[in-house]
């Protein structure tokens, strides 16, 4: 059972609510993978940019995580979750006022720079989140902390579900505004139920651990090390490669944003019965086959060629998201509990920082460096002189949007500039023609938009599947040290959480255990 303390805080009420503050965090996964492809084209940006903007949705989180989050000890949960708030309602608004500028750097800068703010909201949720979670449920952490966790892919299917719906029947509500405007719902829903309430400190707080041994602890542990480089490798297999879903099948002809919504289902389901495995595996062996699972998932997915098997391999890889990231931030707690709310929040911070500052990055990259295996020379440069002939016939004209025509008209130049230079198809600069082509929906030159998307499409899957082909190899190193540690796990007699309860000075006495229910931990 929780411990009571003496402020009367209603614990069931105060995690039912805090579990929503999770649902704006997924919605703008799932909201700002699913308008990938309009942001490339109206601001011709190409997959690199695309993925420092989303990476930047992702490694803003880390920035709340590793400096807001060390801090956290000084300045409490609750203020903690009043920053997330405003800076949720700050990053989702700089993020929707890029429509008032052009293509170019500055709606660059103003995306870029929105959803690193609207990241940081996310990221206060788990700063705050994770630390009150393991406060009031100190003996059920990592069940807990996946019971908390489901609430991210509840928002991913919400955000998903509704961006479909408005992408396919929403008529003008397509757009990609509106469907990112939909975040301020949850935004404000709990605001209104978290904020009032009353919080507990966090466990260190409670148990007398001084801030100075905590940083000692936790920066002095081998362990805790190994844990964070684990956390960065596993979280670019899953964070960054869930951000990439979308956009990746929706390109090859696949309903691409319900296959994250099914991945995020899973993902739910799954968590809400972490218990249960906990119990039959402990969390080494859990995170052994969510780690198998990214690996092999990614792979099928790389393969995927049409909606049943894109769901069949999505159903493999699952697993992986599911319980990887809370069930690391549950170990490291439950193994090493004197690292209190840093360990917590530097396991976290790492894991989220290297999926967005190095995972969605590369992975755009390696996009774009493959994309080009699969366009026809003949065929694309056929395109870009059709377009270099026709579109300028356009120029001035009061029927069709100028701004478009430009921008079509200096990629394309730029395009076969570089063709005719080196003989062959520049990669980043005709992906971008094609992508303005596209963009420009000019009526009267409708057989050539539609050539363009027919060629850039297929490309644009082929790019992304290689990229999930790349990262699927990673799986093995994960493997390989949870792996070890379960099998050390099973010949001292299974795995063994540590509960921390009292402060002690460097050198004194160690913290209590006690043994962990997962039977399967046991030798026979």
């Amino acid at each position: 059972m929780p411990r009571e303390d003496s402020n009367a805080i209603d614990r069931r009420k105060l995690f039912a609510a805090i579990c929503l503050t999770l649902v704006p965090s997924g919605a703008s996964f799932g909201l700002i993978s699913n308008v990938v492809l309009q942001l490339k084209e109206q601001f011709i940006l190409t997959n690199y940019q695309v993925g420092l903007i989303t990476g930047a949705a992702i490694w803003g989180t880390a920035i709340s995580l590793v400096v807001l989050g060390s801090l956290l000890e000084t300045y409490g949960l609750k203020n903690g979750f009043r920053l997330g708030f405003a800076a949720h309602l700050t990053g989702l608004t700089v993020m929707l006022s890029a429509i008032f500028v052009g293509a170019g750097d500055a709606a660059f800068w103003m995306l870029l720079g929105g959803a690193a703010t609207l990241s940081v909201g996310n990221g206060m949720m788990v700063t705050a989140g994770d630390p009150l979670v393991v406060a009031l449920y100190p003996e059920e952490k990592t069940t807990r902390l996946n019971l908390y966790h489901a609430f991210f892919p509840i928002g991913i299917m919400f955000g998903g579900i509704t961006g479909f719906l408005l992408a396919n029947y929403g008529g003008t509500f397509r757009y990609w505004p509106f469907q990112l405007a939909v975040i301020y719902l949850p935004i404000l829903a709990y605001g209104a139920l978290v904020l009032p309430q009353k919080f507990p400190k966090t466990e260190n707080a409670q148990a007398g651990l001084p801030i100075r041994e905590m940083f000692r602890y936790t920066l002095t542990r081998p362990l805790f090390m190994l844990m964070l480089v684990m956390m960065g490798i596993g979280s670019c297999m899953e964070l960054a490669s869930m951000r990439w879903v979308p956009s990746v099948l929706q390109a090859a002809g696949i309903h691409g944003i319900l296959v994250l919504v099914w991945i995020s289902g899973l993902m739910m389901l799954l968590r809400m019965s972490a218990g249960q495995f906990v119990k039959r595996f402990a969390p080494n062996g859990m995170l052994v086959l969510a780690s198998a699972a990214m690996g092999l998932g990614l792979f099928l997915l790389s393969h995927a060629s049409g909606i049943w098997t894109a769901l069949g391999a999505a159903t493999v890889y699952a697993m992986g998201p599911a319980f990887f990231f809370p069930t690391m931030v549950g170990s490291v707690s439950e193994r090493m509990p004197r690292t209190g709310s840093l360990g917590i929040v530097l396991t976290a911070g790492i894991g989220l920082g290297s999926a967005g500052a190095i995972g969605v990055p590369v992975m755009g990259n390696i996009a774009d460096r493959y994309l080009v295996e699969v366009l026809d020379p003949t065929e694309t440069v056929a395109l870009l002189n059709g377009v270099a002939a026709r579109f300028p016939l356009h120029v001035g004209s009061a029927d069709v949007p100028q701004v478009a025509v430009s921008e079509a008209l200096a990629t394309t130049s730029a395009a076969l500039g570089a063709y005719r230079a080196t003989g062959e198809i520049e990669g980043d600069a005709t992906a971008n023609a094609l992508r303005a082509i596209v963009k420009s929906r000019l009526a009267a030159e409708q057989p050539l938009v539609d050539e363009a998307r027919a060629i850039l499409l297929p490309a644009e899957a082929h790019g992304g599947q290689i990229a999930f082909r790349r990262f699927a190899p990673l799986s093995l190193i994960l493997v390989a040290v949870f792996g070890t540690m379960y099998l050390i796990d099973r010949r001292r007699g299974g795995y063994r959480a540590t509960r921390l309860e009292a402060a002690t000075a460097p050198g004194g006495p160690p913290a209590q255990t006690h043994p962990a229910t997962a039977a399967a931990d046991r030798p026979a």
